[in-house]
């Protein structure tokens, strides 16, 4: 079987939404047709948009009748036409990730308090969640707070005992525990339990749309998913503080008695006399705000998620680490501005 082959050159004519063939045969105009000018096979053209030149080559195949057309040669339209949409220097940057998921923290802790504000909360969620952050989580952080309390012990008991300051040393616990090891112990390891979850579970709806879904029912996201988590935080850290700091009072105190030979006595009545009512105000108002820094950090990087499950690891992880970081920076802002100046809480038990 023969093959016979005819080689013609023709010229394409290529715009950004609109193409031409000049030999008469074919026009197609796909964005504004009413652009382009076509008189039969006199080949009378008009653009009025920026073109570009393709030299076809197109070979006739005699066996299926269907015409090859390879692109060789392209050449550019020398008369560059100003674009329509002029490129700047914005339209090409975005913003770092950090950097609006930074702002997205602010944004959603604005919407959290105006829609608690506005009513608009949703009470079984919270409850739900408020179980979740109190009850469930009490094991772990009592735990926790017992073996800090016992090492702290070890760490100053022996001195204070060699100067002779041996009832100063429950007053030094409870201010210890009282002002700084309670909340921030307790913070600690509600970031790593409960803000993880919060941004591996939002982390998981974002990436697999169930938040769309939501929106698409009617229902904010943000009065379902967001504000049960902050006010469940907040309300919940404080009572694990409150009983975290009983606890290590209460290791400290019985290594103290059994291993060091100071009164159980002793301690609690060195604790009475340098405890103030400020210091457990102070001790639940930190644990507050820690709390709503780890719930609004933990659902802020969830719902910012892309990419998958990993993201979803990685956005976990990220929350976790930013929500530490927080912590001891509204820890320093907070101790700054409850306890200037000189103390004379431990004058009353020397």
């Amino acid at each position: 079987m023969q093959t016979t082959s005819q080689l013609h050159t023709t010229y394409y004519f290529s715009s950004r939404r609109s193409s031409i063939r000049s030999n008469g045969h074919l026009k197609l105009g796909g964005w504004n047709s009413s652009q382009l000018g076509f008189n039969g096979r006199g080949q009378s053209l008009r653009f009025l948009t920026p073109i570009r030149k393709t030299r076809l080559f197109v070979i006739s195949d005699a066996d299926d009748g269907h015409a090859y057309a390879p692109v060789l040669e392209e050449d550019s339209n020398t008369n560059h036409a100003p674009s329509s949409e002029p490129e700047t220097f914005f339209s090409k940057w975005s913003p770092p990730k950090y950097l609006w998921r930074g702002l997205s923290v602010l944004v959603l802790a604005g919407q959290v308090i105006i829609r608690t504000l506005k009513g608009k909360v949703h009470w079984r969620n919270t409850l739900q969640q408020l179980e979740r952050v109190g009850p469930k989580s009490v094991g772990v952080c009592l735990l926790t707070s017992a073996f800090v309390g016992m090492a702290f012990t070890i760490q100053f008991v022996r001195e204070f005992t060699r100067l002779g300051l041996n009832r100063s040393v429950g007053g030094v616990l409870a201010l210890a525990f009282s002002r700084e090891l309670s909340p921030v112990v307790t913070s600690i390891v509600v970031a790593g339990r409960i803000g993880s979850a919060f941004a591996a579970e939002l982390g998981t709806m974002q990436v697999s749309e169930q938040t769309d879904t939501l929106r698409v029912l009617g229902s904010n996201p943000v009065d379902y998913l967001v504000t049960p988590r902050v006010i469940a935080s907040s309300l919940a850290l404080p009572f694990l503080t409150l009983m975290c700091f009983t606890v290590g009072m209460a290791s400290s105190a019985l290594l103290a008695d059994s291993v060091y030979g100071i009164s159980i006595n002793i301690i609690l009545d060195s604790a009475q006399r340098a405890l103030q009512s400020w210091d457990i105000i102070s001790a639940m108002i930190k644990s507050q705000v820690f709390g709503m820094i780890i719930s609004i950090v933990s659902c802020a990087w969830g719902v910012t998620t892309m990419g998958g499950a990993k993201g979803v690891g990685e956005s976990t992880t990220s929350a976790v680490v930013i929500s530490l970081v927080g912590i001891f920076m509204a820890d320093f802002a907070l101790s700054y501005c409850f306890f200037q100046g000189a103390g004379d809480s431990l004058k009353n038990c020397v």
